[in-house]
């Protein structure tokens, strides 16, 4: 895990820039200027700790230099396979299998590797600048161009400190986006001319030319649409715990201590106990709330207890938020309001204390179905039911009528179920912002959208493309990195998430139950009490904030309309 850099502005900082990310890696920075484009990096040394895996990394013939933040999966078998068609290696890093893939194969090097990644390739043969993110965003790559001036970076701060010579400008489109989403949906950020690659995403920079000739998807998730069973429960059991235990098994490998996120939920136990299994040695780092009904840290416990697995634990408190209150905006660089970032920079200090990686369970919730507004989607489809228990939890702080019109449209439900709802109304806000009535705030969420699709699987589709991307991924990827720590995911290896939407809807979640395939898959190991219990959040209590403002209200105090003070 690093962060990566580059422009084509001599005038920029590079190394103003590459060094406010030190965070992403402290091990070591260079920085690469070719007369026409500049790469900067900085190093977290994962996989091959010798100054042989500093980057950038060049070809023998000095052409081409990459740049690159992640890890590949599985790389070996893809090193013997180039090392067959007459490739040579200096170093163990997957970085070089980058290189000599991309050498041999040019850009559809990308469908023969899968990972975490950010990668930027500067190719003087073809003069152009290539970039690709992996296929879920799980690693973020923002870009700034204004029609002449292009650079990258891993982080926006990255680019706010690099381009020296810009005047950034506030997108209000991208503040009003927020304010319906809690977090701004790619590929717009905060600043107008500054955006982010979508994931699954390859873009091209011609530096003569000074334009972008491409910007396309290399990865298309084939879709189930079926919805009754197809398949044997007992064959897709062993298929998939086979699949999972490959990812597992792929994402340990490191040249230096790792460990597990085990919340004492379904799928960070799962991933837990797959780690375990390979590595007996291996710990666990676990966070508890000082408040009962956020804590899950007795089933962790329990796991650990199981397992002999060393744990690792600490309790969030409202002293504890008090220190760090602050942090949001250090860590995202714009404006972000999932409440969860600080345990999970609180846990991720903790891990920091004895391993540099860590194996997560995020993904499971979009890959296997785990949250409550995908199963709500189901409910009014098969039970015509808006007014059950769900329902009602999910819109309490609304009345009736309002609950009522949300639920005739999936959007508007899908929306507002995961949001918090201003207290100014939608007209006052885009009167306030500049927004066009006819502006579509839904955008975020429509592009998305198949309506084709089965209710359960519609859903995760859509949050498998915009919350995972957007809230997920980010809250982790900048808490984890604050402290210089790696985080992997195994739910979302290519594999995994191809099987899982391959499966019908009814094979994926028998009878409507979320993440019924995964949780029979390791009943026996894990136990019914803690897959089939009530999922619980890991979000901080409310009254946390006591006399603070909420991140929502800060920023809507902070901000300025022509004719006043909102």
């Amino acid at each position: 895990m690093c962060g990566i850099l580059g422009g084509n502005n001599s005038r920029w900082d590079y190394k103003k820039g590459i060094e406010c990310m030190h965070h992403r890696g402290p091990d070591g920075a260079r920085i690469s200027s070719f007369g026409d484009f500049t790469l900067a990096f900085t190093r977290l040394a994962i996989m091959d700790l010798s100054e042989k895996g500093m980057q950038p990394m060049f070809s023998y013939d000095n052409q081409v230099a990459v740049v690159f933040n992640g890890e590949i999966y599985g790389y070996k078998k893809l090193r013997d396979n180039l090392k067959k068609k007459g490739y040579k290696f200096r170093s163990t890093s997957d970085t070089e299998i980058i290189l000599n893939a991309y050498l041999e194969w040019g850009e559809k090097f990308i469908v023969k590797v899968d990972g975490m990644f950010a990668i930027a390739i500067y190719d003087r043969r073809e003069g152009v600048v290539k970039l690709f993110r992996d296929r879920t965003g799980i690693k973020p790559l923002y870009y700034y161009y204004d029609g002449i001036n292009f650079g990258f970076s891993s982080e926006l701060k990255g680019i706010v400190n690099m381009c020296n010579t810009i005047s950034f400008e506030i997108d209000n489109t991208a503040v009003y986006d927020y304010l319906n989403y809690l977090y701004i949906p790619e590929p717009k950020t905060y600043y107008k001319n500054v955006y982010k690659l979508l994931p699954g995403h390859r873009m091209i920079f011609n530096i003569k030319l000074k334009t972008i000739i491409k910007d396309s998807a290399y990865w298309r998730l084939n879709i189930n649409s079926y919805q009754g069973s197809q398949q044997k429960q007992d064959d897709l059991i062993d298929e998939l715990r086979d699949l999972i235990k490959q990812s597992v098994e792929e994402q340990l490998i490191a040249d230096v201590p790792v460990g597990t996120f085990l919340s004492g939920g379904v799928d960070s136990s799962i991933i837990t106990y797959e780690s375990h299994k390979i590595n007996p040695l291996i710990e666990t780092f676990s966070m508890g709330f000082t408040h009962a009904s956020y804590n899950e840290l007795k089933y962790a416990y329990e796991l650990s207890e199981k397992y002999q697995i060393l744990m690792n634990s600490g309790i969030f408190n409202h002293d504890i938020f008090q220190r760090y209150y602050r942090k949001m905006k250090e860590w995202y660089d714009e404006p972000f309001a999932d409440t969860s970032a600080y345990p999970t920079y609180l846990v991720s200090k903790i891990a920091k204390e004895k391993t540099t990686v860590t194996l997560t369970g995020d993904g499971g919730d979009e890959v296997f179905g785990g949250y409550p507004r995908q199963k709500a989607i189901w409910q009014k489809e098969k039970e015509n039911a808006p007014d059950n228990l769900l329902i009602s939890q999910l819109y309490s702080k609304y009345k009736k009528n309002e609950v009522n019109y949300y639920w005739t449209d999936d959007l508007k439900f899908l929306l507002r179920s995961n949001c918090w709802k201003p207290q100014m109304n939608d007209k006052q806000l885009r009167k306030c912002f500049g927004i066009s009535k006819d502006y579509d705030m839904y955008w975020g969420l429509r592009r998305h959208y198949i309506k084709d699709l089965p209710p359960m699987t519609r859903v995760q589709y859509l949050d498998l493309k915009t919350y995972l991307p957007g809230d997920i991924l980010t809250k982790v990827d900048r808490t984890s990195m604050a402290v210089s720590l790696e985080t992997r995911v195994p739910f979302l290896s290519k594999r995994l998430i191809e099987f899982s939407f391959s499966l019908s809807e009814e094979d994926r979640c028998p009878k409507g139950e979320q993440k019924g395939l995964l949780k029979k898959a390791y009943e026996r190991e894990i136990g019914r009490h803690i897959l089939y219990r009530k999922k619980m959040g890991f979000s901080i209590p409310i009254n946390f904030y006591n006399d603070k403002k909420s991140p929502q209200e800060q920023l809507l105090e902070s901000l300025w309309c022509e004719n006043g003070k909102m």
